[in-house]
This record gives C-alpha cells, structure tokens and sequence, in this order.
C-alpha cells in the first residue's frame, strides 16, 4: 500500500493504492482519493493525516509542522564506539577497576583516564582543552566528569606506591606501573615471552614549570632548551606492541637510561633472557661493558663519524655485501638491504648499506655543491651562518672555498649505518631486528603529532607522570587498531580513520514529547574499521523511549 499523485485536468489528487495479484499480472486498485493537492497543501492536511496514522506505527516518524518548538542535538559518535570495544577487549577498563578497589573516589576514575585517553587519539591538548572538547562526542559514564576530576584521575595514575623494589634511580614505582604489568600478564599466555625488546627516549617540554622534580633542563630533542621538559621512554617487542613507558628528569642522559631500565623489565615482567635492540645515541662503552656482565644480548646502533675504530676499521674493511630480503618481499627488488660482518679484535660489527638511501644521499649533497659553487661568487659572506652548507666550507687564505676532502669524507657514509652486536643471529637478520627499531621511532613521531602530550600545564609530578601514561594508553589501542586492520587486509591513514570516525555523528530531535536518533552516513574508511573491530554499525533510525 503506498501513496500516488494523480492528474486529472489542471489538478493533482492524492491517492491512497494497492497492489495485487491476479493471475501473473499485477493490478493496482484505489482505496481512496484524499483530494486536491493544492487545497490538503494549503491547509496542512498532509500533515495532519500523516501525524495521525503514526500513532499507529511502532517505528514513530517524527513530523516537523513548525507548529511546535523542536530540538536538535547531534553527537560524534564513532571514536567512543570503536575504541571503547578496544579498551573493554584489552581488559583496560577492568584492571583499572581493580587497583580502584577499596579507594573511596566519590566519581569515575576508570571513565576520567578513558576520557582522557580518547582526548589524547582525536585532539591532543591539555586536560582543560580535554573538559570542553567531549561535549560534543557521545561518551558512556563521563556527563558528571569535570576538569578537577580529570586532575585527580592523573594523579591516581602517577601516585607513588609502597612497593619501591624495582624502582631506578632517577624514576619511583607508580601505580600506573602496576597497571602495565597487569595489561602484560592480562594478554600472557604459556607461550609468551619477550625474546626482543625495542628501545629509544623522548624528550617533551613543558608549558609550565614542570613538576617537583621531573621538570629540568637538558639536551632538548626540540630545540627549545629554555624549557624545562622531561625524558619518555618507550619499550615495544618485536611485534610493536607497546610494553611500558618510564618516565625522567629532563636533565637524564639517555646512556645513563638504559642500563637501570634494562634491570627494571627483568624485574618487572619476570624476563629471564632477551635481545636489547637500542639507537645510536643510547650506548656507550660503559653501557656496553654493563650489558656484557649481565649477559644480555645486545644490537645497538654506532656512531659511524665518532668512534675511530669504525671509521678506520669497518668502513675501510674489504668483502661482499650480501643481499638481504625481509619475509614476504621478493628477490626482484632493484634496491635490496646489504649488509657485510667485520669482525675487529673481539668486536662484531654488522655494516649495512641501503643502495636506494646511498643514491639519495649523494644526490643531496651534490645539490647543495652546486649551490655552494654559485653562491660562493655572488656573497660568500652569506654562508657562514648556515650549518647544512658551512661543513662543506673551509677557510683558506682568508677565502672561504670548498672543502674537498669533506665532501670525499661524507661520500664513505652515504647510504650506510654500522650496528655492533653479541648476539648469534646471522648478520642478515641483525639488520632486520634493527630496521624493526624505526617502528619505536615512528612511535615518537606518533606521540609527539598524533597522540600529541603537550601542553603540559600540570604543578606535581604525579598528574604529570599520569597525564603522559594516558598518552601511552591512546597508544596501545592505536596499535590494537593498527593490528586488527592488519589482519582483515586493510591499511588506511591515521589522518583519514580519525577524520571519518568523528564525521559519525547521531542527531537527537525531539517534538512534542517525542525523539528520535538519526544517524549520519558512514562515510569513507568507517564501515571497515567497524567490522574489523566487530562493532555493529548503529541503526539508521532508533526512537527513544
């Protein structure tokens, strides 16, 4: 049954038709002419009839007749979907609770650090900007959430425990500690174990003064060492998958850092044996010293240009590069990883070549030669300030020209980079396991722009060490996401999931008592997210009851 226009002459009348059956033909027949178009239009009785037959529809329809003052709401919806299925699956939510036991708060702390946590994935900002920002997202369990809550929550999160044990000189043992190792063991099973561990360090600066003790002056990784900030550190294996943070004054040196961090995870998660794979700017021969007593194997990244004995030894050493495929690529690449062993007394070297990177380099630098050839003629005062071009520069004669030697000096490195390990792995697969540590750098990248910490505006040390770990929370379920998409074959932009997510939006009108949810068209990369996370998509049209 269903409605028509019919014309008769000048006019249009509405009629109520239905269909049926008679023999293989289809034969409409009319059950009533309601009337004239023109005069149902004028006085509203379209309207009028349709509002009357909702009554008794279960499905109610809501009619505008701008007769009544109707209300319009809409929510983003999306991002509190898909990552609150995440957050429940990963069992986040539950070992929170569980460390809340017995501890009187008289609001949710475990919906404040959610809360937060999704801040931290879709906008960056403060916990203030993190207050006004969720109004307009659908969020189960944070209406009564204000912005002394969330202060409270990240203090609970960075709140010092008695249990000091496994603490490192330069960082104590916190609450969110334990709620890493719980998410660790949540996910253990006989088989898990943690053979390769990731490793690298941040710096973050602060807004404000920076805490009791975190906020201090050191070797700022952005330029802005009239800041006090604060050294992170992040430690994956060799899935991705992140395992804890730990958390410094800004004044620590990163070799400091990793001797005491590599105790604390032994400790922590009950590691008998495994692979430290760290930067170049993590070592020393101190820390090198100290990871062969405690016979940890180790494939650290060297300084090619600093140490002597690289520069002389390894880079000059004669022998085949051999070529190196990862799993899955094909032999047909036309620039393969190299990588060749040299051995220098009892010191295993790994020298690695990318072709690719090599060609890129010298061209690079054969871009800025030339510039510096024209520029030298014109105004050769106008270089001495720059210091991508003043390497290449030298001063002869009160003449500045140049530097050949240098410029034959960096074309030995180009495209290479010298790993020194302890390990039995064949050097093919020494330079995969540190190619796997650019994913820790990507990490980096990821929580400085994506899951952005600043600004830091917190006074304690507490709520700043609880402000952060809610960053590294939005990252264990961005990883999670990263993994499912993975798996169903899908491999979509950070940029565009965020952006389609938070297009999601349910639209609340209410008339008369009456309201209905409309929800927006799932547009872009959303439908696949949902199904690769198993999150029914919400109806088009729900009533309220």
């Amino acid at each position: 049954m269903f409605a028509r226009i019919k014309k008769s002459g000048q006019h249009q009348y509405l009629q109520i038709v239905e269909n049926h059956r008679e023999g293989a033909k289809t034969i409409q027949r009319v059950i009533s002419t309601i009337g004239r178009m023109d005069q149902l239009q004028a006085k509203g009785d379209v309207e009028k009839l349709i509002r009357s037959l909702s009554r008794f529809s279960e499905k109610v329809l809501l009619i505008l007749s701008g007769k009544s003052e109707v209300q319009a709401s809409a929510r983003k919806i999306g991002p509190s979907l898909i990552f609150g299925r995440l957050w429940e699956e990963l069992g986040i939510g539950k070992i929170i609770k569980g460390f809340l036991k017995g501890r009187k708060y008289e609001f949710d702390v475990e919906r404040a650090i959610f809360l937060t946590v999704l801040h931290r994935l879709f906008a960056s900002g403060s916990d203030r900007s993190c207050d006004k920002w969720h109004q307009d997202y659908r969020i189960d369990g944070v209406e009564d959430l204000s912005l002394h809550h969330l202060y409270r929550a990240m203090a609970f999160l960075g709140d010092e425990i008695e249990d000091q044990e496994d603490k490192t000189p330069f960082s104590p043992r916190c609450t969110k500690d334990r709620i890493e190792e719980a998410m660790f063991y949540e996910h253990r099973d006989l088989f898990t174990g943690l053979d390769l561990v990731f490793f690298d360090t941040t710096s973050i600066y602060f807004e404000g003064e920076g805490g009791a003790s975190l906020g201090e002056k050191g070797h700022s990784k952005d330029h802005r060492s009239d800041l006090n900030q604060m050294v992170v550190g992040v430690v994956l294996d060799e899935k991705g998958s992140p395992i804890c943070c730990e958390m410094w004054p800004g004044n620590t040196a990163d070799v400091k850092s990793l001797i005491p961090v590599v105790d604390r995870i032994r400790k922590r998660f009950h590691i008998g044996r495994f692979c430290m794979v760290a930067d170049r700017g993590m070592i020393s021969e101190e820390t090198m010293n100290e990871l062969d007593q405690r016979e940890i194997p180790y494939i650290l990244g060297a300084r090619m240009r600093k140490l002597k004995e690289i520069r002389e030894e390894v880079l000059a050493r004669g022998g085949r590069y051999k070529e190196v495929y990862p799993e899955g690529k094909s032999s047909k690449d036309p620039a393969p990883l190299k990588v060749k062993e040299v051995w220098v007394d009892d010191h295993r070297y790994i020298l690695c070549l990318n072709v690719k990177q090599a060609r890129k380099e010298a061209l690079d630098r054969q871009l800025i030669v030339d510039a510096l050839k024209e520029q030298l003629k014109k105004n050769p005062k106008a270089l001495i300030g720059n210091k991508g071009y003043r390497k290449y520069l030298k001063l002869d004669r009160d003449h500045l020209c140049l530097d050949q030697d240098k410029i034959d000096e960096e074309e030995r490195f180009d495209g290479k980079w010298v790993l020194r390990t302890t390990t039995s792995l064949s050097s093919e697969q020494v330079a995969l396991k540190y190619k796997e540590l650019w994913q820790v750098e990507q990490v980096f990248r990821e929580v400085k722009s994506v899951l952005e910490t600043r600004p830091i505006f917190h006074k304690c040390d507490e709520t700043i060490r609880g402000h952060v770990f809610c960053s590294f929370l939005a990252l264990v379920l961005r990883k999670e996401l990263d993994r499912r998409l993975d798996q169903a074959g899908h491999c979509f932009e950070w940029a565009d999931i965020k952006q389609d997510l938070k297009s999601l939006q349910e639209i609340i009108i209410e008339e008369d008592g009456k309201s209905l949810v409309v929800r927006s068209e799932c547009k872009g990369t959303c439908g696949k997210v949902f199904q690769s996370v198993g999150v029914a998509i919400p109806p088009t049209i729900r009533e309220i009851s």
